[in-house]
């Protein structure tokens, strides 16, 4: 399968990240759960850690919101905070009922270090920084699910509805979008040249750093059974 088309800023970063992405996309967690071989204990685990954080991550793309000067930076941000709180959430939640895992247990999960540690460098990547390294430390999550639905999108079994959710079309949308916000930004404040510049370096080592946090929390799923 060809490469995702998620603008160019995905491409230089992903390639940058070089075998950390490899090993986030294609982490054996990740193999397990579209083979249907993944023990549920582990699925379980993740889902709800994952609940967790998109708690976390709703307030990151809230603070690319804050952080923006411009009205169609703001618009995309607060579509995409909205999508994960009313859409993207009450997947987990429908999930776990079936396993009899309520709403009120998903709120009361306790945060795992590798949840903490991936969110909490987020917040501070956004907090210290500005806008663009906050999109960087933010896109390997959006972008990497998207690779990984793509890969996977055909896949049945009892994970089936994970993958068929960010493997298909509304999910690869929200990609495309969001890479193209990325590229937009980064061109309006540093120029067309900017993968030239000092700062892309910098750019490019949040998301790998990201990258390798992402990593770590399927390891955190697969650690559970």
């Amino acid at each position: 399968m060809s490469l995702p088309d998620y603008g160019r800023a995905f491409a230089l970063w992903r390639t940058a990240a070089g075998a950390d992405w490899d090993r986030y996309v294609g982490h054996d967690f990740v193999c397990q759960l579209a083979a249907g071989t993944l023990p549920r204990a582990s699925f379980l685990h993740y889902l709800q850690q994952d609940y967790v954080f998109l708690l976390h991550f709703a307030r990151a793309w809230a603070l690319v919101f804050a952080k923006s000067d411009r009205l169609s930076e703001m618009r995309a941000a607060s579509l995409i905070a909205h999508g994960l709180l009313h859409d993207e959430m009450p997947l987990h939640v429908s999930l776990c009922a079936r396993e009899g895992i309520s709403e009120e247990m998903l709120q009361a999960t306790p945060e795992s270090p590798a949840n903490m540690a991936y969110t909490r460098y987020v917040h501070a990547t956004g907090y210290a920084g500005d806008l663009l390294d906050l999109l960087a430390a933010l896109a390997p999550c959006v972008l990497g699910y998207g690779e990984i639905g793509r890969r996977h999108a055909a896949s049945v079994g009892p994970y089936g509805d994970w993958t068929a959710t960010y493997g298909g079309a509304d999910y690869q949308r929200l990609c495309v979008e969001v890479g193209a916000l990325t590229d937009a930004a980064l061109e309006a404040r540093l120029g067309p040249d900017w993968p030239r510049l000092p700062r892309a370096v910098a750019l490019a080592r949040h998301f790998s750093q990201a990258t390798q946090l992402e990593a770590g929390f399927w390891q955190m799923g697969l650690d559970r059974a």
